[in-house]
Parts: C-alpha cells; sequence; structure tokens
C-alpha cells in the first residue's frame, strides 16, 4: 500500500469520530510512547534485558505499524503529503550518502 492509500484509509477512519485528529502535542506523545514499546520489544529481542518467564512475545510489526499510523495521523493532521515527503527524502539521502558506504559487488 503506498503512503498516500494509507493516509485516506487513516484520515476516512478518523472522519468516522467527531473529535477528530488529537492536537500535535498530544501526537508527539503518543509517538514517544509507541517508539517506547518497540524499543522495549527490540530490547527484549536483541538486548540484555530478557523478558521474564511470563512474559508473552511482542509483535514488533505491530508495534512498528502503530509508529506509522500515528505518523500518518501528524502529517494527515498538517496536511503533509508523505509520498512526496518520503520522495524529497530519500533524494536527499540518495545524493548525500552516495558514496558513504560500501557498495556490493
Amino acid at each position: 500500500m503506498a503512503l498516500g492509500e494509507a493516509q485516506r484509509r487513516v484520515d476516512a477512519w478518523i472522519g468516522l469520530f467527531e473529535e477528530g485528529y488529537f492536537h500535535p502535542l498530544t501526537n508527539m506523545t503518543r509517538l514517544a510512547e509507541e517508539v517506547g514499546e518497540l524499543a522495549r520489544e527490540v530490547n527484549h529481542r536483541f538486548g540484555q534485558k530478557t523478558k521474564k518467564p511470563d512474559e508473552t512475545d511482542g509483535d514488533l510489526a505491530l508495534e512498528m505499524a502503530d509508529i506509522l499510523f500515528v505518523l500518518i495521523c501528524m502529517a494527515n493532521r498538517e496536511g503533509i503529503d508523505l509520498d512526496d515527503a518520503f520522495d524529497r527524502m530519500m533524494r536527499k539521502v540518495e545524493a548525500r550518502d552516495a558514496s558513504r558506504w560500501t557498495r556490493k559487488g
């Protein structure tokens, strides 16, 4: 699914509710919370802080998707086209870091 399609899907869902999108500061706090949940799962899987025996495994993909959802909400509220923004970011990275890393083969 393209980012624009994801943005439209989120907007349609948010549009079902009177409250609409949260304030930018609320969304920023939500984003920090979701990143923390991803960090906890990464730490449990790959870090030194393992899970307790009675803790269930988390869903790494779902934690990433939660972050994406909040980012889409933030972009939608501010009228940002994420397809365009991502294209601009990739052009920047591709130019800036073209010879920064060791190329394969």
